[in-house]
Formats: structure tokens, sequence, C-alpha cells
């Protein structure tokens, strides 16, 4: 239910604002930071992109104590670029946001309190079909060298 809500209150919240900082800051000001922040987050969306797995792989082991943190951060730091692509003042705020280190930290921190997670072992046995492949010992595995190869 806070979902629908959410996703009907931000293109109202995005009009108020526009209304509102557009007539205070003016139209070419309003225009140029649409722009300006919808290039950031090209930029942004693109530096994740080139993100290899190597940086992945050397942040997780890095930080040992939390191997989804550098996973984390990552997909906040895409969503933070989504934010910036919309044009709005308030998704470039809250995009803006989470291009800081520590508002992800917290952010994550939030989230991960809030999840949890269940492991179950299982330990029975696997139902499945098999069949031999091994010839049998007896059978001379090297062709004749008089005959050659037959086809």
């Amino acid at each position: 239910m806070w979902i629908i809500l959410a996703i009907l209150a931000i293109p109202l919240i995005e009009i108020a604002l526009f209304v509102t900082l557009g007539a205070a800051l003016g139209l070419w000001v309003t225009l140029a930071w649409v722009v300006v922040t919808g290039v950031l987050g090209v930029i942004v969306l693109k530096g994740v992109a080139m993100l290899g797995i190597d940086q992945m792989a050397t942040g997780i082991r890095q930080e040992l104590r939390d191997p989804l943190s550098p996973m984390a951060h990552r997909f906040l730091v895409g969503i933070a670029g989504l934010f910036l692509l919309l044009p709005g003042f308030f998704t470039d705020a809250v995009g803006l946001l989470l291009l800081i280190p520590p508002v992800r930290r917290v952010l994550i921190a939030f989230i991960g309190k809030r999840i949890t997670t269940t492991v179950e072992v299982y330990g029975g046995a696997v139902d499945g079909e098999w069949r031999d492949v091994t010839p049998p010992s007896n059978q001379n595995l090297t062709p004749p060298s008089d005959q050659g190869t037959r086809h």
C-alpha cells in the first residue's frame, strides 16, 4: 500500500517543486539544473556499469564482516544515477544524497536490520538416476596399429 502511495505522490511532489522552485529560480536555471543532473545521472550509471567484477571482489575482501555491503553500495549508487537521470528536484535531491557514502551506510544498516533471512539446511537424499560409463577392465582401449582408424 505504501509503495502505491509513493508512486502516486512522487509526481505530485515533483510538479509542486517545479512550480515553486521554477518560479523562484527562473526558467533557464531550472532547465539547466534538469540537464546538468541528467548528465550527472548518465555519468554515475556509466561508472557503475564500468565497475568490474574485480573491484567488487576487492570490496568484498576488504569488508569481510559484511560481504553484501559492496554490492549494496553499488546498487544504491545505481539507484542514485537513475534518480538523477529523472527530471525533478525531489528525485535529484534523493539521488545526490545516495551518492554520499555515509548516507548509504546508514541506509544499508537500516535496511539490514529490517530484513530477516531464513536458512534451511536440507540433508536428505537426492533422487536421481545413474548409469556406469566406465569400460570393463578386460577391454583393450588402444586400437590395433596395423588396421588404422575405421570410419
